[in-house]
């Protein structure tokens, strides 16, 4: 696999997914194409290689000025900061949880927080170009995506940030899972954390895996990284992201010092293995950082 290559979804019909190379890393960034009777995508990355989307569309066959819908699963930045780009270059409409619409019309305020969530990885964006209002398709739980030959369901999703939904399209039974069912990582066949700040609520994270497993979908499609049957991989998921939060405060009550805390988990972790030295030191310490803002949060609210 390499960045800027196209796969087909097997489990999945007329389905496919670019490697985006997003953070200059192979295996991180996907974006699904659904060549259906409406083609539509599902994410659009950082935006800063958005030009990688529009020649995957041509490579399956979908001229740009034919896509009909980009559906952002939630708007931080690695899933949402190319739709700007990519409206202008069609004419599809762009479908998004209605809390999340505002920040596609006027992304300064998700360009700030994105600068101050992910530290020196910002290196690696683009700032995001506004999407025009009347582009824009706000939906919430239970609006039905027609896309004339199959449908893409929308269920809200909280956990990871207020304004995620995932998508489950029934007829082949798979779930466009955003960041509600953890990071796969392919190479170890692994599900892994992803807790960045602000937004990342353990107890609603949890809700969320449960609830894409009563859908009881027979493939996941993740936007990081790539398709995965179901098998047992959400009730992986909320044992990984429990045992996450809880190793993380636990450290941190020993060690008190919240810089010592995140250097510590830098050093455990085997991940740069994977994505190389920098993005992985990075997600690592970001992560640490959205779980110490989770537990900052409980505190302030038991007060």
């Amino acid at each position: 696999m390499g960045i800027g290559d196209v796969y087909e979804v097997s489990a999945v019909s007329d389905c496919y997914y670019v490697d985006t190379g997003m953070y200059d890393t192979p295996e991180y960034g996907s974006v699904y194409i659904l060549d259906a009777e409406r083609p539509a995508i599902v994410d659009t990355g950082i935006g800063t290689n958005y030009e990688r989307i529009l020649a995957a569309l041509e490579s399956v066959g979908i001229a740009p000025a034919d896509l009909e819908a980009i559906v952002v699963t939630h708007v931080h930045l690695d899933h949402a900061g190319g739709a700007g780009f990519l409206a202008a270059e069609t004419d599809a409409d762009v479908y998004v949880h209605e809390k999340g619409a505002k920040f596609l019309s006027d992304p300064d305020a998700i360009w700030k927080g994105t600068k101050s969530a992910v530290g020196e990885q910002i290196e690696y964006y683009t700032e995001p170009k506004p999407v025009p209002v009347d582009r824009i398709e706000p939906i919430h739980d239970g609006t039905a995506i027609d896309l004339g030959d199959r449908q893409l369901e929308t269920h809200y999703a909280p956990g990871h940030a207020f304004h995620q939904a995932v998508f489950h399209e029934p007829d082949d039974d798979v779930v466009f899972t955003a960041d509600a069912a953890g990071i796969y990582v392919p190479e170890y066949d692994a599900i892994r954390e992803t807790s960045p700040p602000p937004g990342f609520d353990l107890e609603e994270v949890v809700a969320d895996a449960r609830m894409i497993a009563r859908i009881d979908p027979e493939t996941l499609c993740y936007a990081h990284f790539g398709p995965a049957a179901t098998d047992e991989r959400l009730s992986e998921y909320v044992g990984v992201i429990t045992d996450w939060v809880e190793r993380v405060a636990e450290k941190r009550e020993a060690m008190d010092d919240d810089a010592a805390v995140i250097e510590h988990f830098v050093e455990e972790s085997d991940i740069s293995e994977v994505w190389g030295q920098k993005k992985g030191d990075g997600e690592v310490a970001m992560n640490v950082r959205g779980v110490f803002h989770y537990l900052d949060e409980r505190a302030e609210g038991s007060e």
